[in-house]
């Protein structure tokens, strides 16, 4: 038999599912803040390879090499992340105004700059993209709109299973 993914799968055998991992999620976001954008990305994301997003040895050379970024940003993050190979583990925000909002200022910080990642920043510098980074850094309901449809259109694609798929023991590798 194959495996096949439903949002009702539980409605029968457990139907108060829905309401238990809602009344967990929001104890977790109301204990630590950032994990709601962390589920958030976990939808995003899933469960690939080389997954970072915020970790000193991501974004080392960019806050001392690179000349794209904004020279407050570079300061302040040097001081969590020294030049040397020391503190590869420690983290920083991708958005240190609004750390535990999800809103818009992702895109106002590249506009400015400030894009922590160096393939972040890289969708606004010149390039294709700049103009849709700049429609998201200044309205606010388009990006809340697109968003939306976008995590809409992600939850719906078909999912691999059965030997198609593979759940993984480390997401940072194949099995």
């Amino acid at each position: 038999a194959s495996a096949q993914l439903s949002s009702t799968f539980y409605s029968t055998s457990c139907p108060l599912a829905i309401q238990a991992i809602r009344h967990v999620v929001r104890a977790a976001v109301s204990k630590e803040a950032r994990m709601g954008a962390s589920l958030l990305r976990l939808h995003f994301h899933d469960c690939f390879v080389n997954a970072r997003q915020a970790r000193c040895i991501s974004f080392r050379d960019r806050i001392y090499n690179e000349t794209s970024i904004d020279s407050s940003l570079a300061t302040s993050r040097q001081s969590n992340c020294p030049s040397s190979g020391d503190g590869d583990d420690n983290l920083s925000p991708l958005d240190a105004v609004t750390c535990t909002l999800f809103d818009n200022f992702y895109f106002r910080n590249l506009v400015k700059k400030k894009g922590l990642l160096h393939s972040d920043q890289q969708l606004y510098g010149g390039g294709s993209t700049d103009s849709l980074v700049t429609t998201y850094s200044t309205n606010t309901a388009r990006f809340f709109s697109d968003f939306a449809a976008a995590m809409v259109k992600m939850g719906n694609i078909s999912p691999l299973t059965d030997t198609d798929g593979e759940v993984r023991l480390n997401c940072r590798k194949t099995n």
